[in-house]
């Protein structure tokens, strides 16, 4: 009989540790049971019925709201056990906020362990969604466009949150119009904060704004994410001079940042073009900043500006960057290496496969990744292919190209054996990833004078955001050569996660991201 009571307590539990799934439906009716066949009318009702782990599906049509969704502190996730608010399967649904007052937020997020995935945000009477001290929150394939303030702000403290493969386009904030930016960490944002595959375009004031204010010493990090036409309407005229127009501004603090606050930016494979006033801008900040392979073309008053100097023990590295058609201006501090601006290199437009910036308005992939487009890629013929320095990322031929384009593919394993001068870790790819990746190395022919023998010992190891070891894919005597490994992430949670290749003195850590 014990057996028999312990074998029911054991299936309860196992039942009501099923996640549920809860459905929205513009034709639905918050007196239903929230069932597909039998869904709420509102996301307000149905996140208030949500437990950790459920799921909410918004169905396709556009739902015509006049009052914030707010995401309360109450309603916490955790690493293992997020929320999600999801668009149901392809299906496309809009959250109008037109008929809104002027001043209130489209989405309020105040909680932590969010994944937001696939819905579309338009007239609030402020940000389209702003996550205010929210942390560890995933926000995909999502778009803000024609609020009437920036489309997506991270604020009060938000930090460790994830912006993946989202657009911010046409926000503009009356009656002022001057300060509506795409997206913005900003003010008293949190620190960790990354973005990836992102896209802004057309906002009144700035691509991303990473002005703070109560905040200091914090990092922002940006891969593979575009800006331009910043500083004008959607229909391309000029709101005036209280729309500043950069495409990336990194930082900056009240009173030309006499508090001499740092908000460090790394910016890798980020591109800005054709916004009124600069590409990449300093904007007085005095923290770090890292440029890995940007390209920046056609701004108005500069492609880069990074000019006064940084608080000591911060550093300005601008490695393997591009320029075209604007002035570059960076202090003397500055730490570059093989940007198309040095010597030897000379670029005009004979680089490029092609300059026609319209291509960047295209649609995305139906993974809603960035769309393959042939703008800033660099032309067969380009001396500025191969013409990089190795910072640890995924490149094709003998060393990684200037800009953020590569040429050709990348990652393909037969690419890495052609290199085998040194060792390398690649970037996983696909990322982010769900529910696999694959990563690949190289050992080179000569490991070093320190090794006595032609093998090594080699270590690949997978640690979670925390820290803790996840997986030790390799850890053996290897020939030199090159390696592929896949890690199957079935079992993992969504997140950020590290992998370190060590061999020998070589010692490397690479990030990937798993979203599910």
């Amino acid at each position: 009989m014990k057996n028999f009571i312990l074998f029911l307590m054991i299936c309860f539990i196992c039942i009501n540790s099923i996640s549920a799934q809860i459905f929205v439906d513009v034709s639905g009716d918050d007196n239903n049971s929230g069932t597909i066949d039998s869904p709420y009318a509102t996301i307000t009702k149905a996140i208030s019925m949500q437990q950790p782990g459920d799921t909410v599906f918004i169905r396709g049509g556009t739902y015509e709201l006049t009052a914030t969704i707010t995401i309360g502190s109450s309603q916490n996730g955790s690493e293992g056990n997020m929320y999600y608010l999801f668009s149901y399967k392809n299906e496309a649904p809009l959250l109008d906020f037109s008929a809104m007052s002027l001043g209130p937020k489209g989405i309020s997020m105040k909680a932590n362990y969010w994944h937001i995935k696939g819905l579309a945000i338009t007239g609030a009477g402020d940000n389209g969604m702003q996550i205010s001290g929210g942390s560890f929150n995933i926000i995909e394939n999502c778009s803000f466009f024609e609020n009437r303030d920036t489309g997506l702000q991270l604020s009060k403290g938000a930090s460790y949150n994830k912006i993946i493969n989202c657009d911010s386009y046409y926000n503009a904030d009356p009656p002022d119009y001057g300060d509506a930016d795409g997206f913005a960490p900003k003010l008293d944002v949190g620190d960790g904060n990354y973005f990836y595959g992102c896209r802004s375009w057309q906002n009144c004031d700035d691509g991303w704004d990473g002005y703070i204010r109560g905040a200091t010493d914090i990092t922002t990090t940006l891969e593979n994410c575009w800006t331009w036409g910043n500083g004008y309407f959607k229909d391309g005229t000029d709101p005036g001079s209280q729309a500043n127009g950069n495409g990336f501004k990194m930082g900056g603090g009240d009173n030309s940042n006499s508090l001499e606050l740092m908000h460090h930016n790394i910016l890798i494979n980020c591109v800005a073009f054709s916004n009124k006033n600069k590409g990449f801008d300093q904007n007085n900040n005095l923290g770090s900043m890292t440029l890995y392979n940007c390209s920046s073309f056609n701004n108005g008053a500069a492609n880069y500006r990074i000019k006064r100097e940084l608080v000591d023990g911060q550093s300005l590295i601008v490695k393997n960057s591009l320029s075209y058609n604007g002035s570059v201006e960076l202090g003397s501090f500055a730490i570059q290496e093989t940007n198309s601006w040095l010597n030897p290199f000379s670029v005009d437009e004979s680089d490029f496969v092609s300059l026609d910036t319209s291509s960047a308005y295209s649609s995305r992939k139906a993974d809603f990744s960035l769309p393959d487009i042939d703008f800033l890629h660099l032309a067969e013929t380009s001396d500025l292919i191969d013409a990089g320095v190795n910072l640890g990322y995924a490149f094709n031929g003998s060393a990684p190209d200037l800009g953020a384009f590569e040429y050709g593919s990348i990652t393909a394993l037969e690419t890495i054996k052609e290199t085998l001068s040194e060792f390398i870790l690649s970037q996983n790819y696909p990322n982010p990833f769900n529910p696999s990746t694959t990563i690949e190395y190289s050992i080179p022919q000569n490991a070093g004078e320190n090794y006595s023998s032609s093998s090594i010992t080699v270590k690949l190891v997978v640690y979670d955001i925390l820290g803790r070891v996840i997986a030790t894919p390799v850890d053996e005597n290897q020939q030199p050569g090159a390696y592929r490994v896949m890690l199957d992430g079935t079992k993992l949670s969504s997140g950020l996660y590290f992998y370190q290749l060590t061999a020998g003195d070589f010692n490397l850590v690479k990030r990937m991201l798993l979203i599910k």
